[in-house]
C-alpha cells in the first residue's frame, strides 16, 4: 500500500514502446522486442501480449508495458531484478526509471532491473474509470448508516463504470493473475530464475510469485510487507495501530527537535481540536484556501506525511491550517474525462472484509477510535475497506496464510519498526510463516519502505542480493534522523 491513490491521481497517458509480439503458448514463450524509451534514453521499453483469463489461453489478451534498465557490466551480470513499487496501482515502468537513484551502485551493475505495470495499472491494460466519478466519492471515515448506504451504492455505480470503460482485463485484476504475469515475462526474458524487490504491496506479488513458482526465484526481497492472512479486525487493529504509533513518533520528534514550529504545544490536544473543527467544517487546506478540510482529509494528510517521514513538513501544514491557511491556491490541472484508477478493483480482488452493515463497521471503529485517539482508523486500511463495500463480485484471491517457503532460494524481509503503513507486526508474522529461510531485517526508525531510508539497511539488502547471504537472525539497523523537507 505505496500510496493513497485518490492523492495521486494523474492524466493517463498511452504510450506504445516496440513491437507488440504474438500471443505465444506456454511452451513457446514470446520473445520482447525493446526499443528506446520516449522518457530516458537510458532506459529500454518492451511489450508482451497476456490472456486476459489464463483458463482461456486463445481468448481476449491484453499488453503488459515493461521497462529494463540494463546491467551496466554485462560481463559480471548476475541476471534480472524484477521490481514493483506497490500501490496497488503504481508504476513499475516509472520506478525502473528512477532506479538509477534507488538502488545501489553495485546493484545496478550486476543486474538488469526490469519493471513490469502490473495488469490494469498504469501502462498495462489500465483500469480506466470516470474522473467526475471517481472525485464524487463518498467520505471513507463512515460516520452514519447513511453514509455506509451512500457508500455502497457508490462502489457499486463506481465498478459498473470502470468495468464499461475499461479492457476486458477488469475483473481479473488480482494478484494471482498478476504473478502468473510476471512468469510469463520471465520466459520471455530467456531466464530460468529471477530476482524480485517488492515495496509494499508489491510484496504481496513476491510472496505469492514464491508459492506459485518456488523453484523460479533466485532472490527475494520483500520491503514494507503486507501480511495477506489479516481479517478485517487485524487489517483495522494492526493497521490503526501502526497509524498512532507513526503519529506518536511525530510528536516525540517535536518535543527533541528545536526546528519544530509546533515544539512546546501540545500536540495530541492541538490535533484532536484540528478534528473538531474539520467535523464543524471549519478547517481550511492551508494549501488549498479555501478548500476546506474533512476529519478523512487531515488525518490523510497527517499520515502521507508519516511515509518518508517528512515531520517538518507536516508541522508547517497543521500550524497554517489552525491559522486559517494564507497559502495562495494550488493550480489545478485541466479537467479530464478519464483517469487511471486501479486501487479499489485491483484490492477488492484480493481481500474479503465480510462487514455485515453499519452497525457491525461503526462497532469495530469504536473500539479503534479508544486505542487511536489522533489517527481514529488507519487512513489507509478505512480507504480499503471502504471502497470495498458493496463490491458487486466476491474476490477471486481473498486472504489467506501464506504456505512456508519450499524453493531453494532465501527470503529477505524488511521493515521499520514505525512504519506507517504496514505495520512491523505484519513482517513478523509472515517472516515466522514463511519458516527458517526467511530472515527478517528490522529498520529500528521511521517510514513506509525502508531500503534507501538506511546506508545499513541498503548495505545488507545489496549483500543480499549480490550474494545470496542472507542476515543472521535478529539483525537490526540503527534509526537514521529524517532530514528536513519543505521548512517553510
Amino acid at each position: 500500500m505505496r500510496a493513497f491513490p485518490a492523492a495521486a491521481l494523474a492524466v493517463l497517458t498511452l504510450l506504445a514502446y516496440g513491437t507488440t509480439p504474438a500471443l505465444a503458448r506456454p511452451a513457446t514463450p514470446a520473445a520482447i522486442t525493446w526499443a528506446v524509451c520516449p522518457e530516458d534514453a537510458t532506459v529500454q521499453c518492451g511489450t508482451l501480449k497476456v490472456p486476459v483469463d489464463r483458463a482461456q489461453p486463445a481468448g481476449p489478451a491484453i499488453t503488459l508495458t515493461m521497462a529494463r534498465r540494463q546491467a551496466g557490466d554485462p560481463a559480471r551480470r548476475l541476471g534480472t531484478l524484477l521490481v514493483n513499487p506497490g500501490g496497488p496501482g503504481g508504476s513499475a515502468v516509472d520506478f525502473t526509471f528512477n532506479a538509477g537513484s534507488f538502488f545501489g551502485a553495485e546493484v545496478r551493475e550486476r543486474f538488469d532491473i526490469v519493471g513490469v505495470d502490473p495488469r490494469g495499472v498504469g501502462r498495462s491494460a489500465p483500469v480506466l474509470c470516470s474522473r467526475d466519478l471517481v472525485d464524487t466519492q463518498p467520505p471513507v471515515l463512515i460516520e452514519s448508516a447513511q453514509q455506509y448506504a451512500a457508500m455502497l451504492a457508490y462502489n457499486r455505480k463506481l465498478a459498473a463504470d470502470c468495468a464499461a470503460r475499461s479492457s476486458p482485463v477488469f475483473g481479473h485484476v488480482d494478484t494471482v493473475n498478476v504473478v502468473h504475469d510476471l512468469d510469463a515475462v520471465r520466459a520471455a526474458l530467456g531466464e530460468a530464475k529471477i530476482s524480485f524487490y517488492g515495496a509494499s504491496y508489491g510484496t504481496l506479488i513476491g510472496q505469492q510469485y514464491a508459492e506459485s513458482y518456488p523453484g523460479r526465484l533466485r532472490a527475494l526481497v520483500l520491503d514494507g510487507v503486507m501480511d495477506h492472512s489479516a481479517d478485517l479486525d487485524r487489517f483495522l487493529g494492526q493497521g490503526t495501530a501502526a497509524a498512532q504509533d507513526a503519529f506518536d513518533e511525530f510528536v516525540k520528534w517535536c518535543a527533541r527537535d528545536p526546528k519544530c514550529v509546533l515544539r512546546g504545544q501540545n500536540i495530541p490536544k492541538l490535533f484532536i481540536a484540528a478534528m473538531a473543527r474539520a467535523r464543524a467544517g471549519q478547517l481550511i487546506n492551508p494549501y488549498d484556501p479555501p478548500t476546506k478540510l474533512t476529519v478523512a482529509q487531515l488525518t490523510m494528510a497527517a499520515f502521507t506525511s508519516f511515509y518518508d517521514p517528512q515531520w517538518y513538513s507536516f508541522a508547517y501544514y497543521l500550524r497554517d491550517a489552525m491559522l486559517t491557511g494564507r497559502r495562495p491556491p494550488a493550480r489545478k490541472t485541466s479537467p479530464v474525462d478519464l483517469i487511471d484508477h486501479s486501487f479499489s478493483p485491483v484490492f477488492c480482488e484480493d481481500w474479503h472484509f465480510p462487514a455485515t452493515g453499519y452497525a457491525d463497521l461503526q462497532r469495530r471503529l469504536r473500539t479503534l477510535a479508544v486505542e487511536a485517539p489522533q489517527m481514529l482508523v488507519s487512513p489507509l486500511a478505512m480507504t480499503a475497506v471502504a471502497g470495498c463495500l458493496g463490491w458487486p463480485s466476491p474476490p477471486d484471491n481473498p486472504q489467506r496464510p501464506i504456505a512456508p517457503l519450499t524453493g531453494p532460494a532465501p527470503v529477505l524481509l524488511v521493515n521499520s519498526v514505525h512504519d506507517p503503513a504496514t505495520a512491523y507486526v505484519w513482517a513478523q508474522q509472515v517472516a515466522a510463516r514463511l519458516g527458517p529461510s526467511a530472515r527478517l531485517l528490522t529498520y529500528d526508525g521511521w517510514g513506509h519502505v525502508v531500503y534507501n531510508k538506511s546506508p545499513c539497511v541498503s548495505a545488507a539488502v545489496d549483500k543480499y542480493l549480490l550474494t545470496l547471504v542472507p542476515v543472521a537472525p535478529g539483525t537490526r539497523c540503527p534509526a537514521v534522523e529524517p532530514p528536513p523537507f519543505g521548512i517553510g
